[in-house]
């Protein structure tokens, strides 16, 4: 059975997903920061699912992770016929008081990364008769999200890429996918020190289990774009058919930053 590698796959939706094809007896690479967890999850997956699970600890906003992941691939032969890249996180405040250096390194792993293990994975999916691509988006990179500026917009570049991708991509054997959820009860909102929202992100976020069996049925079907949930669908109607000013209104006033 071939690998699916998974990045940021040490919770939230990577986990859940890695779980979820584990199910469907897919060996795992599992990438993402945090060794414990992810050694704790390949154990757990090994013995619940028995497929293999192995693990790479890497910082993947690191400008050469993309190359790592992919010598590392390499370099073990292992055959990888699925590339689930969910690795990101947000910041909230306004661009010009957050550190320059915090908001690079959220684009270096948001975009760059997810760019370049894109480039340097595709000779190695061509391999497979059948192979797919899942790139986690977000309904934030419908429009501009005051005060989550640059994560907005980093998740714009990964919805437009994804779907460019996808057509370039077409006449292949790999499918490419894009998966925009709403909110999701992850770590996203305490990493992103928006703290006074979590009630409210608890009351409408979707859990990552739900968005996972989704998510990996939409990919194993070949959509274009997964967007779990009825009100994230309408959500994204919304802001087709409203005025981006009003939306733009309407996101900075949800997300305002307290004095």
């Amino acid at each position: 059975m071939n690998y699916a590698l998974v990045t940021g796959s040490s919770k939230g939706i990577g986990k859940a997903i890695a779980e979820d094809l584990a199910k469907r007896k897919y060996n795992l690479l599992l990438v993402a920061r945090s060794e414990k967890l992810l050694q704790d999850l390949a154990e757990e997956i090994m013995q619940k699912y028995s497929v293999e699970a192995k693990w790479l600890a890497i910082d993947l906003s690191k400008t050469s992770a993309a190359t790592e992941v992919k010598n590392w691939v390499a370099k073990n032969n292992f055959t990888v016929s699925i590339l689930i890249n969910n690795a990101g996180y947000g910041l909230w405040g306004n661009f010009h008081e957050l550190a320059l250096e915090d908001q690079d390194n959220m684009l270096q792993l948001n975009v760059l990364t997810l760019v370049d293990l894109t480039w340097l994975m595709i000779p190695i999916l061509m391999l497979q008769p059948k192979s797919y691509i899942l790139n986690t988006g977000s309904l934030a990179g419908l429009q501009a999200v005051p005060t989550l500026n640059l994560y907005a917009a980093s998740k714009a570049f990964v919805n437009t890429f994804t779907r460019g991708l996808r057509y370039e991509l077409k006449d292949t054997n790999i499918s490419v996918s894009l998966l925009s959820p709403g909110s999701v009860r992850t770590g996203f909102v305490e990493r992103a020190g928006m703290h006074h929202m979590q009630k409210m992100a608890q009351k409408f976020s979707m859990g990552t289990e739900e968005i996972a069996v989704i998510a990996v049925k939409g990919m194993f079907n070949e959509k274009k774009e997964i967007m779990p949930g009825f009100i994230n669908r309408f959500s994204a109607a919304m802001v087709k058919i409203l005025p981006k000013s009003l939306i733009e209104n309407l996101a900075g006033s949800a997300y305002k930053k307290k004095k």
